[in-house]
């Protein structure tokens, strides 16, 4: 038996595509993709300068909004200034209604006793006029002559009082013309008193020692310093005659702030008065006792020769802070250029003195033994008991502009710090009788 075999049915081929695009499409498409990006960044530009521009108004509208804050605050305030306006005007419109009322009474009474005067001089008129008729011609005429010349001595001395009037008014001229004169004179005396340490110009020369013949005060006993002044009584810091025993009279500034009183001897305030001075001036003294001044080596040896002397220094920097010390303290004469010796007792200050004890007074011009060599006071200016340079300077410098100049100007030392200085005083007081007696019974 034959079996047919199954006839084959050959498939269709399968299409085939190509692995990679055209060029053309490529070309094509990229060419769409650079459009597309560049309309992009167009896009994105102009995006970007709109917010720009969209940032720029939002400043501006902040500003705009910040000045309008400024100005509703300023109404504000001014509002507020407006409304306190008006109470003190309503108030003082209640003050003015209250001054119309009483003073309109006062015109209705003042009104009233108008018409009451006026009534009493028409009677007056009709008893003058009565009494007229009564007198003789005689009687009348001499009473119109007494009155004449009342009238003639009337007239005479209201021109004498014109004529004193006049002369008042000259005389308020001549004195107006001299306050004007004065003031400028004194305005020129400040003006040059404002000049700079800088200048060449000599410091005023205190007063020198009161001889016999140059006082009203000889035939008085004068205190020895200002703590016996203090002891006395006297309580206002001002400028007196004092007499240290064994010395000459002179005046000199009592601090009486506090007990027991205290003559200053040193004081800086302000930079108008120069302490770059030679020998002489620093042994008389210089400057202004009411303001700054230096009290003369001679007058400070005449002080400290009393015995048991006490030396106060007064500090204050440029942001106020005050620091004082105490010594005890003996100078030496001037053969010696008034060698200094101290003692250190109390106070806030570190010690700015410990390395100036037992050195002589130098300046410019003359130089101690310890000063020939460093010569610090032309380094520093100003005289000063240096060794060799000293911490401590009270009388360099004084710079009140500037703080880089500061620093060169008079100023202490503690360490590695530097505080410069706006304010200056020493002083020299005495122990109370009472201390005194205590420490001598011990």
């Amino acid at each position: 038996m034959l079996v047919e075999s199954p006839t084959l049915h050959p498939e269709p081929p399968t299409e085939t595509w190509p692995r990679f695009a055209p060029l053309d499409d490529v070309r094509l498409l990229a060419n769409n993709l650079l459009q597309l990006g560049q309309s992009m960044r167009e896009f994105a530009q102009k995006t970007k300068g709109q917010m720009n521009s969209i940032f720029q108004k939002l400043n501006i509208f902040d500003r705009s909004f910040y000045r309008l804050s400024a100005l509703a605050g300023e109404l504000k305030e001014d509002e507020e200034e407006l409304k306190k306006t008006t109470v003190i005007l309503r108030a003082d419109n209640e003050v003015v209604k209250d001054l119309s009322g009483s003073i309109s009474s006062k015109m209705e009474s003042l009104l009233q006793e108008k018409s009451r005067l006026q009534n009493k001089v028409d009677g007056l008129e009709e008893k003058v006029s009565r009494l007229t008729l009564g007198l003789p011609l005689a009687e009348i005429s001499s009473l119109r002559d007494v009155i004449k010349s009342q009238e003639q001595s009337i007239s005479e001395l209201l021109k004498a009082v014109a004529e004193q009037s006049e002369q008042l008014d000259q005389q308020k001229l001549k004195i107006k013309t001299l306050e004007k004169k004065l003031t400028a004179s004194v305005r020129a005396q400040e003006t040059s008193d404002k000049t700079p340490e800088s200048s060449n110009s000599e410091a005023p020369t205190l007063p020198p020692f009161l001889t016999s013949g140059s006082s009203s005060i000889t035939s008085i006993k004068l205190a020895s310093d200002c703590s016996e002044l203090f002891l006395r009584g006297e309580r206002a810091s001002d400028v007196y005659a004092v007499q240290p025993n064994g010395s000459e009279r002179f005046m000199a500034f009592c601090d009486m702030s506090r007990e027991p009183g205290a003559t200053v001897i040193q004081r800086r305030t302000e930079g108008s008065l120069t302490f770059d001075q030679p020998w002489e001036k620093y042994e008389n003294g210089f400057g202004n006792l009411q303001t700054g001044f230096w009290f003369g080596l001679r007058k400070i040896h005449s002080l400290a020769s009393r015995g048991d002397a006490i030396l106060q220094i007064q500090l204050e920097d440029w942001k106020q802070n005050k620091r004082f010390a105490q010594y005890r303290f003996h100078l030496d004469g001037p053969e010696s250029n008034y060698t200094i010796h101290l003692t250190h007792l109390s106070g806030n200050l570190t010690d700015p003195m410990s390395n100036h004890t037992g050195v002589g007074f130098s300046t410019r011009d003359r130089y101690s033994s310890h000063q020939q060599e460093t010569k610090c006071a032309q380094q520093k200016s100003g005289g000063w008991w240096f060794n060799p340079c000293g911490d401590f300077n009270p009388n360099g410098r004084y710079f009140n502009t500037r703080r880089s100049q500061r620093r060169r100007g008079i100023q202490w030392r503690s360490g590695q710090k530097v505080f410069s200085l706006r304010f200056t005083q020493i002083s020299i007081t005495f122990p109370t009788s009472a201390s005194s007696e205590s420490r001598a019974s011990r």
